[in-house]
């Protein structure tokens, strides 16, 4: 999917490849470092990050990147939202954006291109973990993007010296009144 930021600009969502992994690396590092959006206090290496990516992919999930102008400024992925097996059509997603490039929609490609994928890989909910309650970009995304907001757990979380809340967001892909699959 193509879609133009400006005249100049182009951005692309596509597949995640091995070569993309140390700008993804750089782009959560950074969320790691400064905010309280992920709950990881020290940033895995390029490695840990390729591990994650590779194990992704190998559950048949999506992992996305964002590419303005031949540069990776962003990624998405989903992954299993609890392992018990009456969740298995249940995920959760997971989207960071270079901070440089915030508020220009990349978020919203990103995030649009997730929800699509696992719709069409016949998954039935989607949930957004949003760390921080103070994390409006993040909150605003997911309701744009038709997410609801089920509720907030208050202080589960110490980073920087403050308690933090994780706020849960949750939409459904696919039709509302879906048979459901008899596997």
């Amino acid at each position: 999917m193509t879609s133009p930021l400006s005249a100049t600009l182009a951005l692309t969502i596509r597949d995640a490849r091995g070569d993309d992994m140390p700008a993804a690396q750089a782009i959560y590092s950074w969320y790691v470092t400064r905010t309280a959006a992920s709950f990881e206090e020290i940033p895995p290496d390029v490695e840990e990050i390729e591990r994650r990516r590779e194990t992704t992919i190998a559950r048949g999930l999506p992992y996305l990147v964002a590419e303005l102008d031949g540069r990776v400024v962003g990624f998405s992925y989903a992954g299993p939202f609890r392992p018990r097996s009456a969740y298995r059509y249940t995920i959760e997603d997971s989207i960071y954006v270079s901070p440089e490039v915030v508020r220009r929609g990349i978020g919203s490609a990103l995030l649009g291109g997730l929800i699509d994928r696992c719709t069409a890989l016949g998954y039935r909910q989607m949930i957004a973990v949003i760390g921080d309650s103070a994390n409006t970009a993040s909150v605003g995304l997911h309701a744009s993007l038709g997410f609801h907001q089920e509720g907030v757990l208050k202080g589960v979380g110490l980073k920087f010296g403050r308690w933090v809340d994780v706020v849960i967001m949750h939409r459904t892909l696919g039709p509302v009144d879906a048979t459901p699959p008899t596997d």
